[in-house]
């Protein structure tokens, strides 16, 4: 079923997601299910799977020369949103990048999730590669996220890359792309990011699900400043509860967000990382019980492969 359609059934009550990482290459999948299990008494409508960038790696040859080699460390996303919705009977959303994949590869991987019944896809741009100062497009791909989506777009309209052919079943793909309640980090502005968004908009996305704030004035703000200029689809914040002390440099310097100085100051005051865990989960519990009040349609959490948190998050609020 389509995110919009879960929001429209859900008559105004706020539902509950979250967002997984595929496990490592070589690692089992029972982690990954050990850590959506505890969650799914809370009856998520979908799941959330994130798709990583190419890497490159340099193999020895054994005469003093290397070979410069493609590898993905996490692999498996499509795949991954197949075996969760065969076991917990939940929609399942892979992440779809512009970088790293050519728009003959998104083609690809479009049908794939066509064919397994996956209804819903998130378009991003995606970040530039650990071996580049900022994102450079791949050959042959996706520049932009409004491009990818305009991709999309074409394919539920029976519009392939190189052909428009008659189809028994159209594509019929719900569309979710990133927002900035903060404004992307490579926007010279809110105003700018924002007309970036409604380029998403224009282009057929959906629904935006935004990044990880912790000021949800900022995310209100957002909200008012996207409708002022046409943006009309839902808008489901991002939730991050702050787990360890290092938080505090990493979270800012990554993502360039702001967090609270009350939050800082109760961090800073915690004698160890599973102190600075209960401060995260109740300041997320209070963040959550805010917007769950505003009326946002769904409660969308980061979870980053660990669920503890997110359940003690969740027993407070669904």
């Amino acid at each position: 079923m389509k995110v919009t359609e879960h929001i429209k059934r859900a008559n105004g009550e706020t539902l509950f997601s979250f967002e997984v990482v595929p496990p490592q290459k070589g690692k089992n999948i029972q982690d990954l299910y050990n850590n959506i299990d505890p969650l799914m008494e809370f009856k998520p409508p979908f799941i959330d799977v994130t798709t990583s960038r190419e890497e490159y790696i340099y193999v020895d040859k054994g005469n003093g020369l290397y070979d410069k080699r493609i590898t993905r460390m996490r692999p498996g996303t499509v795949g991954i949103c197949a075996s969760i919705m065969h076991k917990y009977n939940v929609d399942a959303i892979p992440h779809l990048l512009c970088g790293g994949f050519t728009k003959e590869e998104t083609e690809y991987v479009l049908v794939d999730c066509h064919y397994l019944g996956i209804d819903n896809v998130v378009a991003l741009r995606g970040d530039s590669r650990k071996d580049e100062p900022y994102f450079v497009p791949t050959k042959g791909g996706n520049a932009y996220a409004s491009e990818l989506v305009e991709q999309i777009a074409d394919l539920n309209r029976g519009k392939y890359l190189h052909d428009t052919v008659e189809v028994e079943h159209n594509y019929d793909f719900c569309v979710g792309v990133a927002g900035y309640p903060e404004k992307h980090m490579e926007a010279p502005s809110l105003t700018s990011d924002l007309k970036r968004l409604k380029a998403k908009v224009d282009a057929g996305a959906d629904y935006v699900i935004t990044q990880m704030f912790f000021d949800n004035k900022k995310y209100f703000e957002f909200v008012d400043k996207a409708r002022a200029i046409g943006i009309d689809v839902p808008i489901i914040p991002g939730i991050k509860p702050l787990a360890i002390k290092r938080h505090l440099q990493v979270l800012p310097q990554v993502f360039k967000i702001d967090l609270p100085q009350d939050l800082i100051d109760a961090v800073e005051a915690c004698k160890d990382n599973k102190a600075v865990r209960q401060v995260g989960i109740e300041f997320a519990i209070q963040q959550s019980k805010e917007l769950k009040e505003a009326g946002v349609p769904f409660l969308h959490y980061y979870s980053m492969g660990k669920s503890d948190n997110i359940k003690a998050i969740a027993s407070e609020l669904f």
